[in-house]
This record gives C-alpha cells, sequence and structure tokens, in this order.
C-alpha cells in the first residue's frame, strides 16, 4: 500500500486496487491504509459467474461495506456458460480445454450447465445473455469484465449488456 500510495501522490495511478483478494485481507488493507494514512483500495477484481459464486458470502459484502467497487472477471465461467461445453459433446480444441481441461469436462459442472441452458431457454434467453446478466444483477457488482476474442462475441455480449433478469429466473439459477 505504501509504495501504490507513492505512485498516487506523484500522479501516476489516480485510485488502486486489488484483485482475487479475499475478504480477509480487503479487510486488512483497508485497516492497514486508515491506520498509517495510505491510499485505499477502491475496487476488488474477483472471479464471478453462476459456477463460481464464492465471492457472495463474504468478499461482495466487504466490499459493500468499504464503498469498493467489484469489477468481476470470467463471468461466463472460462466458456463454460457459452454453450459450447455441453454434457455428451466432445470438447472443442482450445487452449482452456487444454490448460484447464479437467475443470471444463467436469461431470457436474457440466451437468448444472446443461440445467442452466433449460433455464434460458424457457427465458428466451442466450445462455451467455442470462450468465452475464445474472453477474450484473448482484448489487455489489460495478461491472463485469468481457474477454471477447472475435467481433462477433463482442457483438452478441453488448447485446446482452441490457438484459435484467427477473426475480424468478434468479431464482431458477439459485436452485
Amino acid at each position: 500500500l505504501s509504495a501504490l500510495t507513492d505512485l498516487m501522490r506523484a500522479g501516476k495511478v489516480r485510485v488502486i486496487g486489488s484483485s482475487t483478494f479475499p475478504a480477509s485481507e480487503i479487510v486488512e488493507a483497508q485497516w492497514m491504509a486508515e491506520r498509517r494514512g495510505l491510499g485505499r483500495f477502491r475496487t476488488e477484481q474477483p472471479p464471478y459467474s453462476i459456477l463460481s459464486r464464492g465471492i457472495e458470502r463474504e468478499v461482495l459484502p466487504i466490499c459493500q461495506r468499504y464503498g469498493m467497487g467489484v469489477l468481476v472477471w470470467s463471468p461466463l465461467a472460462k466458456g463454460m456458460l457459452t454453450g459450447r461445453y455441453r454434457k455428451g459433446q466432445p470438447l472443442p480444441d482450445s487452449l482452456r480445454v487444454k490448460v484447464f481441461g479437467k475443470q471444463m469436462s467436469d461431470e457436474a459442472r457440466l451437468d448444472t450447465v446443461e440445467q442452466l441452458i433449460l433455464v434460458a431457454q424457457q427465458a428466451g434467453l442466450s445462455l451467455t445473455h442470462m450468465a452475464l446478466a445474472f453477474t450484473i444483477a448482484h448489487p455489489g457488482v460495478t461491472s463485469a469484465i468481457l474477454g471477447p476474442r472475435t467481433m462477433e462475441q463482442l457483438d452478441d455480449l453488448l447485446a446482452g449488456a441490457k438484459v435484467a433478469l427477473p426475480d424468478e429466473i434468479l431464482d431458477q439459477i439459485d436452485q
């Protein structure tokens, strides 16, 4: 925090944030900043998706308590929530499969994806749009960091950016 505060005071950065910090470290950093007169983290950048919801327990409430923005990454769960990874179908030939093969072929995750596809279809949405809308529906989430690799993917994500999920769809996702 001291080095980052020096950069802020020198005008080299405006604000600072953390990435993938557990709640305990966010609290400690806020405490240290206050106690020592240092710049404080203004944002946290954790992974968050329908398939990765661990930040809901502690990180999001802590960030809300300290007035921190939360810029989530991987709202499509490394592509699992695009419909490209399906149960009973061969995995695509991709770098993600090579690096995260076990995670991308996990039967429980693929079962969940199949159930989520049905929820999205019943809501008249694509899985991608529903997954993105889910992440930004949480009041503690400021924005989602997207990672399109093609213009087609970007266009699809932008089209889904205005989707707002009603409570009954959020409840079905929770189930």
